[in-house]
Formats: C-alpha cells, sequence, structure tokens
C-alpha cells in the first residue's frame, strides 16, 4: 500500500488513471513496487498515442540523449566508447537452486536479486521513470504477449517506440497476469553517458519473467524485449508447445503471382540481413520469429515492427532500400555514427569525409590517432540505425496480419567454407532439424577472432539465447513437426564456400536470389531435385534457367559441378565432428539426433564405396 500511494503521487499527465484504466492488480504492483525501489522524481505512463510517442522523442532530444540531424526526423545518440555491444560477461539468468542449466552463464537467483536491486536502490533520484506498454506479435492474435518496461531513458522509450508494437490498448482488453517486464537504468552519466560500466549488469528473471539492466544505455542491452525477452519467450514457448526463434521472416515470389514466406536462422555475419532483404522480394521481418502450430499449419510473425541494424558498410550500391530510409525525412536514430554538420557518417557509406565531426569516442578530425597509434575511426564498427519497418519500400503487407504467414519453408545457414553446398533441401522435418538446424557451425572470421576459420557450433542459430536445456530445445523442435499436417521444408543454405584448389568463393554475392527461387520452387515440388546423402540438391538445367530469369547471367556446367561437388571427406568430419558435441559435450539429447548423424554417415560411406570421396551431381543421375 505504501508504494501504491507512492506512485500516485509521483504520477504526472493522469498516469495513475491510466494505470487504473488498466485493471490490472498484478501490473500495477510490478509498477508500485519499483518506483518505491528505484525512486523517480516523478513517473510518466505512456498510452499508445501519437502524443505520448513524440513527447518521448522531443524529451529525449531536450535531455541530450539524442542530438537532431539535418534531416527532418532523424537523430543521433551516443554510447561512448566502453558501452558499445551485448555484455555476454555480465549477463546472467537467475537461477532458483537446482535448476541450474549446463553450460549457460547464471547466478543463484536469491543473490542474484539481492545484488541487482541493491544497485537500483535509488537509481533514479533526479530522473522521471517512464512506463511503456508493447505487444510482442500482433495484438488480437494467436502470437500475442503484453510487456512492459521501466526506464529511465528517453533514448530507450524513442527506441522501443520505433521497434515494437504499441501495447496499452492491449492490456486493456487482455487484462494479463503474466507479461514480460523489463527494468532499465541508466545510472550516473557524465556527458549523457552511462558512467559506471564496470557495474553493468543485464540480470535475467526466468521465473519472474523479468529483464533487469543497469548502468547502460546500448540498446542492445536496454531494449530488453530483443535477444534479452527472446531467452524469455524460448522458455515460455517450451511451456505452450511453439517455437520462439532467431530468425528472420520474408516473402519469395514464385509463379503465376505466389507468394511462399520463409523463415532463417543464420549465425552473425553469415548473411541473415541480406537474405531478408533481398532484392525483389518481400521482407516481414529481420531478427526475430515466433512459429506457432495453428490448425495443424506452421505460421510465424515478426515479434518486432523495426529493425535495430549494423549500419556498417550499408550504402547506395549495395543497400539501396535501406539507403534510401536513411535519407528521407521520418522517424531514424543513428547510434554511434559520426555527425558533422548534421549530417551522419559511418563506415563503408562511400560518403566524402568531413575534416572534422563528432563521434562515440568525442570529438573526430582527419589524421586523429587513437590511444594506440592507430587512425581513429570515424565511427564504430557497431553503429547501429534504428528504423520503422514500414518505412522500407519492400515491407510485406502482411507484417502486422495477427493470423501470421503460413511458412512454407525454414533456412539454416552458415560460413563454411569446405563442406555444404550452396543450398540443399532435407528429406524431411526430422532430417532438416538433425542434420541442418542442430548441426550448424560457423566459420569465424580474422577481423573478430584473432584466427580465421575456427568452427563453431550454434544450434539453430539460437545458442547465445538458449535460456532451457539444449535436449529439451531438439524435443521441442521434433515435436512441432511432428504436430503438424504438414511440415514446412527445411533447407541449408551456406554463401561461403571456396574452391578447393584456388580457395576462391564459389558463391557471388547476389547468387542467394537464385537459392531462394529454387527453394520456393521445391516448396511447392513444382521442380525436381537430385538426391545425395545429406538432401536434396538443384538439378543444373533448373539453376540455369534461374540464373538467366533473376540475374540475367550465364550459370555454366562448369560452375555447377564445382559449386555442388559432393566432398565426402570433408562432410565425414563435420558428422563426426558433430556427433562428438551430442555425445561428449551436450548430454541427454534425445536418441534420434545421434542416430540421424550416423545414418547420414553411413549413406556417405555408401556413396564413397561407390563413386569416391569427391562425387558430381551428374555420378548420381
Amino acid at each position: 500500500m505504501e508504494n501504491l500511494e507512492l506512485l500516485k503521487n509521483k504520477c504526472v499527465e493522469n498516469g495513475f488513471e491510466r494505470l487504473e484504466a488498466l485493471n490490472n492488480t498484478a501490473l500495477l504492483d510490478f509498477i508500485a513496487e519499483y518506483t518505491g525501489h528505484c525512486e523517480p522524481d516523478s513517473v510518466f505512463v505512456c498510452t499508445d498515442s501519437a502524443a505520448d510517442a513524440a513527447f518521448m522523442k522531443k524529451m529525449a532530444v531536450e535531455k541530450g540523449e539524442e542530438k537532431s540531424l539535418k534531416i527532418d526526423g532523424h537523430t543521433i545518440h551516443f554510447d561512448g566508447i566502453t558501452d558499445q555491444g551485448r555484455d555476454p560477461k555480465n549477463t546472467k539468468f537467475l537461477y532458483e537452486k537446482g535448476k541450474e542449466l549446463e553450460g549457460l552463464s547464471g547466478i543463484d537467483r536469491e543473490t542474484g536479486l539481492s545484488e541487482i536491486k541493491g544497485v537500483l536502490k535509488g537509481i533514479m533520484k533526479g530522473r522521471q521513470m517512464l512506463v511503456l506498454f508493447f505487444s510482442m506479435g500482433p495484438v488480437d492474435s494467436p502470437f500475442y504477449i503484453p510487456a512492459v518496461q521501466l526506464t529511465d531513458s528517453y533514448y530507450v522509450a524513442h527506441s522501443e517506440i520505433i521497434l515494437y508494437r504499441r501495447g496499452y490498448e492491449g492490456f486493456k482488453k487482455a487484462k494479463p497476469e503474466d507479461f514480460f517486464k523489463v527494468v532499465h537504468a541508466t545510472g550516473e552519466t557524465e556527458n549523457n553517458i552511462s558512467k559506471n560500466v564496470d557495474k553493468r549488469r543485464v540480470y535475467i528473471d526466468l521465473k519472474a519473467e523479468t529483464v533487469f539492466s543497469v548502468n547502460t544505455q546500448y540498446a542492445g542491452n536496454t531494449v530488453g524485449f530483443k535477444k534479452l525477452a527472446l531467452r524469455l519467450a524460448i522458455q515460455k514457448a517450451s511451456r505452450e508447445g511453439w517455437l520462439a526463434e532467431h530468425m528472420f521472416l520474408m516473402g519469395v515470389k514464385g509463379p503465376f503471382g505466389r507468394k511462399t514466406y520463409f523463415s532463417g536462422a543464420y549465425p552473425s555475419m553469415c548473411g541473415k540481413t541480406s537474405t531478408a532483404m533481398v532484392e525483389g522480394e518481400s521482407i516481414v521481418g529481420d531478427d526475430l520469429s515466433y512459429l506457432r502450430n495453428i490448425n495443424g499449419t506452421a505460421k510465424a510473425v515478426n515479434v518486432e515492427k523495426g529493425i535495430f541494424g549494423i549500419i556498417q558498410d550499408i550504402n547506395p550500391h549495395g543497400d539501396p532500400l535501406i539507403w534510401n530510409v536513411l535519407n528521407t525525412p521520418g522517424d531514424v536514430i543513428f547510434g554511434n555514427v559520426m555527425e558533422s554538420a548534421g549530417i551522419p557518417y559511418w563506415l563503408g557509406d562511400g560518403k566524402e569525409l568531413p575534416e572534422k565531426g563528432v563521434n562515440f569516442a568525442g570529438e573526430w578530425f582527419k589524421g586523429k590517432k587513437d590511444a594506440e597509434g592507430k587512425e581513429a575511426p570515424t565511427a564504430h564498427k557497431n553503429a547501429r540505425y534504428t528504423i520503422d519497418l514500414e518505412a522500407l519500400k519492400n515491407c510485406d503487407s502482411k507484417l502486422n496480419d495477427g493470423n501470421g504467414v503460413v511458412l512454407g519453408g525454414v533456412v539454416f545457414g552458415g560460413r563454411d567454407a569446405d563442406t555444404w553446398v550452396p543450398v540443399r533441401e532435407s528429406f524431411d522435418w526430422n532430417h532438416g532439424v538433425i542434420t541442418m538446424g542442430a548441426s550448424i557451425e560457423s566459420e569465424t572470421t580474422a577481423a573478430a577472432i584473432g584466427k580465421e576459420g575456427q568452427r563453431v557450433f550454434n544450434i539453430m542459430s539460437n545458442m547465445e539465447f538458449l535460456s532451457i536445456p539444449i535436449p529439451k530445445y531438439l524435443e521441442d523442435y521434433l515435436a512441432f513437426g511432428k504436430g503438424l499436417k504438414k511440415a514446412p521444408k527445411i533447407f541449408a543454405c551456406n554463401y561461403f564456400l571456396k574452391d578447393m584448389k584456388t580457395g576462391k568463393w564459389l558463391n557471388g554475392v547476389k547468387d542467394k536470389r537464385v537459392w531462394l527461387k529454387w527453394m520456393e520452387l521445391r516448396a511447392h515440388n513444382n521442380i525436381g531435385a537430385i538426391k545425395t546423402p545429406g538432401g536434396f540438391i538443384p538439378k543444373y538445367n533448373d539453376l540455369k534457367k534461374l540464373f538467366k530469369q533473376v540475374m540475367k547471367k550465364e550459370y555454366t556446367l562448369e560452375d555447377y559441378n564445382t559449386q555442388f561437388l559432393i566432398r565426402i571427406p570433408q562432410n565425414l568430419a563435420k558428422i563426426d565432428r558433430i556427433i562428438d558435441v551430442y555425445t561428449t559435450k551436450i548430454h541427454g539429447a534425445p536418441k534420434v539426433i545421434v542416430e540421424g548423424l550416423k545414418e547420414e554417415k553411413e549413406r556417405f560411406l555408401a556413396l564413397k564405396a561407390s563413386k569416391g570421396e569427391f562425387v558430381t551431381p551428374d555420378m548420381l543421375i
């Protein structure tokens, strides 16, 4: 009662009346608890109105969290030198005793809550707490999950209003007792940048479905409904029999005006965003998808309605659609790029640089050196842009369809120099889950790790975000397919295959347009395919026709045989690596996983015995 009275007194602009209108005791108690705990000077409750959204942006600029740029509606935000990315070291699950998850970073729940609440105590003094309501997935939809954010950052609030569907009216309708919750506090600042990043903490309370984020402003740590709430959703999905995935969602045009929807999971730097944004097709989402069985049909929605994307190398030639949005009036936030005379600059934008400007590290000028004596970058390599998907000309008309889109296919990708062919189709759902999704390895780059070509296991490209044991995650995937009347086809893509002799890339940058068209046709069984030990691969004549139609390009038989050469030694080595993962590193995986991998190994061994170590497609016809 004491906290409730405090909340009532601190609310401004009829805020308490707005909360009372929701008629939700659990919600009111949650907001009152953290009002009392964080001790803000005042509380502003946001509705879904355009006026409230405009107020968040206006205050972000007035308080110096953002700065207006030359193009109308565009702003820039800086996170400083030390708050430039997700913080895996200090991102932890809060576990109840005896419920620890193997291989996942965590802390005892009681200990973790004590620590995080100690940090939060009085942290919002001198600031205003903002209460915002959102919907994960469309409101009035079987995919709908209500969510509420408490924050003292107008920048965070502004970002979320661009990225997520508003949810105040949804709370009115649903009156949910269970909802996702995020509590964020910027902490002490210097020049509007979080100062105590050494005390940055991002804790995820699985039991209370709450994300805590303190001493940080970087959106990946503070916009809690992104990767942080994905962990909450994965746990919820596992309980309820659906899938919460790190997947894009897109529409691929087929013949006679047909459109087929695909979801796709690719690890970082493997072509995920470029696939979702590929020329000629439509985008539903670039990052997070919920997949549900609706009356025996696999359907999916984009959890978000915007993009928080890496801006490096976006230019008018490679990314014309995004470039257009970034250079047109509208609601756009640039993060950690350089600004000079109201114009943003970033790495790889192709613009002529000014003599001086301001970036995440402060003043920048031509010839400036960093602490190590190297040329200081104009912008951070993880600089970002935040836009609404509807600003894109290729935004799909079903972005906000509460019924979701019917999935024709699920695509798994990775960075693989020597094994997987550019595109192939699994024999069935289980085969695809086991030998494609559950077998993803992605090679690191020298720039990121310091050693090029290290293979990193990344199940379904979701490894970093799992909040349930891997064996249970696999069981959920297998059960999901079993419950469908007709499961989507599963495909694997690899844009990074290299020639064994020359080491040159075998895929062109835009070849993915053809692989997508082939998958679309296969999803409807419009064309045939060649059966290999690892799945179905395209026929030469089909690809030749598609390259001509889509790319206006001649596709030679030599190119085909080099790209789709079945490299049996490399495939056998990969299968052995994955079997080792499931027998020595992951304990308790469903027996069908290792059995399926061993069956695939036997098929490759049989082909090797009859055809040799390297087999061209024509040898299988």
